[in-house]
């Protein structure tokens, strides 16, 4: 730990986890818990759980976890100090001096060292842009139109032809080959040596959030493949969860964004005045990226290659926006094909009256459906329609999706009452077979899982979600009672937070275990589903039944365990906890 348990748990209880994942992504109440789409994997329907009673989170899609300060390291891609600094600002609390382990000292001085290395690197690229050969890269953007103010704003450079310049000089500033190797930067072959991965390419810096260089991408100058590279994923990079240029836009006072496809794109926008443009990094555009962007405004245009590939890929953006809370418009540059070509062609003013007049991205959405129909035939008319009609099912909410169909019926000349029977027809038929599959998907992992295991853990929730029931199985199960060793550690900090304060804070119990993958696991714990369909003398029933399969099984273990080991005292009080089994259960009403 980095701080001690009462700073880490006044910090966590002072951080209401609602309402800080509330701002990533957005959350709907139901029931007792909120939900929301996952912004850890791609999903349509809402499987990511966040409950304000527990403070944790479980996606019951990809199983992840945890509580406020998980979420922050895995969304943020935070360190665990970097969390509790985060919340702890957030919060209004003031924080002691960090008392690092040798370790922790460790991780944070090789996380900046990685920083220092970006920063040297592109500093190394920009200078070497100017000298000869790096002149083939200058005249580049040159070329492009770029000025030499927004070539230094953005810090372009030029990585030499040799391959092994920038490795040469990183080793003159004093770095060694084992933090050099984590940067990213560089190739380490057994027989060809270390080599740089850039080489003769046009440099592009890529800054997170604060304007810290996290890493590159390059543009190689001739013939050569891939034209476009980009650093692979590292310590502090991760492409997922950043976007080109969102160091500038984040302090534009525009309400909106401008969502690019490339690098160049984006320079020349900010060039000619629109400082609020971003792009996604070499990669089709992500949820974390959505989520990102919803920090900072609420509404985007996409600016896309105007070709078949930018509409295929405004259409996969469109529905990741709209999951994250975030309108979105499409600008239409045609007969230009990208921001840039635009831009060099009828200048920025052309370009404000583009943004005015971009199209509704459902309408845009509808209006390339068309483009797959022939309307002269009645039949394929008719197949628009049918899938125009799935589509407005996406609209949730009934008045909006009610509007939708009326502004597309009249645009479209068809009859509302007639637009309106076909969605509520799709509707209807849809709805309960995703129902059903949702279902099949819970029974048939249900089905994986040891039915012991699931005891276990339908216990734990039980447990965290009503203490009081702690105090009903006291004297007859304890912590030794989950035989499986992880369990066992959740539910010893369950049985000792109780015994010490009278409830369970089952956060708080996440703050024990170090690693992602253990935390997820942990969460999970206590996110078993549980039946509540039941009354209460059914859910009585229930819980004394899954308290007497959890001991009873300790019991047959413990004996199990006594009769390999030949260990007569255990055997017999295993057999004389067996027998009074019963009695004990009715004694504890159960």
């Amino acid at each position: 730990m980095y701080y001690s348990d009462e700073v880490v748990e006044e910090v966590r209880s002072g951080s209401d986890i609602v309402d800080v994942i509330g701002t990533y992504i957005k959350l709907q109440k139901k029931g007792s818990n909120y939900m929301g789409l996952c912004p850890f994997h791609g999903e349509k329907t809402p499987s990511f759980s966040v409950s304000g009673s527990r403070q944790m989170y479980h996606c019951f899609g990809c199983g992840v976890g945890g509580n406020v300060f998980t979420f922050l390291m895995e969304y943020e891609n935070f360190s665990f100090p970097e969390a509790i600094q985060h919340l702890a600002d957030r919060a209004g609390i003031k924080l002691p001096e960090q008392e690092f382990t040798p370790e922790a000292k460790r991780k944070a001085d090789r996380r900046m060292r990685l920083f220092d290395i970006n920063k040297e690197a592109a500093k190394f690229y920009y200078v070497r842009m100017k000298k000869d050969p790096g002149q083939t890269a200058y005249g580049y953007f040159k070329k492009r139109g770029l000025s030499d103010e927004t070539i230094t704003k953005f810090g372009l450079g030029y990585s030499d032809k040799g391959g092994r310049e920038l490795y040469g000089y990183l080793k003159s500033q004093g770095f060694d080959d084992d933090i050099l190797k984590e940067s990213g930067l560089f190739t380490f072959d057994e027989k060809r040596g270390v080599y740089d991965k850039f080489w003769n390419r046009a440099m592009f810096p890529i800054m997170d959030g604060n304007s810290k260089v996290i890493g590159f991408g390059g543009r190689v100058m001739g013939d050569g493949e891939p034209k476009y590279l980009n650093s692979p994923e590292t310590p502090i990079f991760d492409k997922s969860r950043n976007l080109y240029a969102l160091n500038y836009a984040r302090q534009s006072r525009k309400s909106y964004f401008l969502l690019c496809e490339g690098y160049m794109d984006v320079i020349s926008l900010h060039q000619a005045g629109f400082t609020n443009a971003v792009a996604s990094l070499g990669t089709a555009f992500t949820g974390l990226q959505a989520n990102l962007i919803a920090r900072y405004v609420k509404e985007v245009y996409i600016t896309y290659d105007s070709d078949g590939a930018g509409q295929k890929a405004a259409l996969r953006a469109i529905p990741i926006l709209r999951a994250a809370g975030i309108s979105a418009k499409v600008i239409n540059m045609k007969p230009y094909k990208d921001p840039d070509e635009f831009i060099k062609a009828l200048g920025a003013e052309e370009y404000e009256k583009r943004i005015q007049s971009a199209r509704n991205s459902f309408y845009f959405e509808i209006d390339v459906l068309k483009s797959e129909f022939d309307f002269s035939d009645p039949e394929q008319k008719t197949k628009f329609f049918r899938e125009t009609a799935k589509k407005l099912l996406q609209f949730t909410e009934e008045l909006e999706r009610r509007t939708y169909t009326e502004a597309i019926a009249k645009e479209y000349q068809i009859s509302f009452d007639m637009l309106n029977r076909l969605v509520n027809q799709y509707g209807s038929a849809e709805m309960p077979t995703e129902e059903k599959k949702d279902s099949y998907t819970e029974r048939k992992k249900q089905k994986q899982e040891s039915g012991l295991n699931t005891s276990q853990k339908l216990l734990l929730t039980w447990l965290t979600t009503e203490p009081a029931l702690l105090g009903k199985v006291k004297g007859i199960l304890t912590a030794e009672d989950f035989t499986d060793e992880f369990y066992y550690g959740a539910a010893k900090e369950v049985f000792e937070q109780y015994e010490k304060e009278g409830t369970v804070t089952p956060a708080r119990i996440l703050n024990r275990y170090e690693t992602k993958e253990e935390q997820a696991k942990a969460a999970e714990l206590f996110q078993t589903t549980l039946l509540g369909d039941l009354d209460e003398m059914q859910k009585a029933k229930a819980f004394a039944e899954t308290v007497r399969k959890v001991k009873q099984s300790s019991i047959e273990m413990r004996m199990g365990r006594a009769a390999e080991t030949g260990d007569l005292e255990a055997m017999q009080k295993a057999i004389a906890e067996q027998a009074s089994l019963n009695t004990t259960l009715q004694k504890a009403g159960l």
